[in-house]
């Protein structure tokens, strides 16, 4: 899996995530399920980043994640602030495939990174649903 370096124009979004005390294991580090999480909160505050989607949003649909694979590269720690970053790797005609990654806020150090496939969904007939008209795609992609 790519394991860019950290640099502001990688991804098109960035979720900022104070690192809590619940969030350790007997290790005192993040636990692996935890990153998954960070991943997650960054998502959702991706896909409202994008009109379209938003839209859509409030018509009733949504992402519904079929897979994910994360690679841990380094430890997080307490009192830690991670940046999550969050972009598309690939648009289909009802899934998106996305590319994330987490850097330490403080040394921009690589924590891990997803790969993550998402079917847009159509929650009030419960099946998948062609992806919105999106203008301007390419803003959204990663630029790793």
């Amino acid at each position: 899996m790519d394991k860019p370096v950290y640099h502001p124009d990688t991804f098109f979004n960035w979720t900022e995530i104070k690192v809590r005390f619940r969030d350790l294991d007997p290790l005192k580090h993040v636990n692996n399920s935890v990153f998954n999480s960070y991943f997650e909160e960054a998502r959702i505050n991706f896909i409202g980043q994008i009109p379209e989607f938003d839209n859509s949003m409030q018509q009733g649909n949504s992402f519904v994640l079929v897979h994910i694979s994360i690679d841990y590269i380094k430890p997080i720690f307490f009192g830690d602030t991670v940046l999550v970053g969050s972009s598309i790797s690939e648009f289909g005609n009802s899934s998106v495939n996305g590319f994330q990654a987490i850097y330490s806020n403080d040394t921009k150090e690589l924590k891990a990174v997803a790969k993550s496939t998402g079917v847009w969904f159509d929650l009030n007939k419960n099946r998948p649903s062609r992806l919105p008209e999106i203008k301007q795609p390419e803003r959204y992609l990663y630029k790793g």
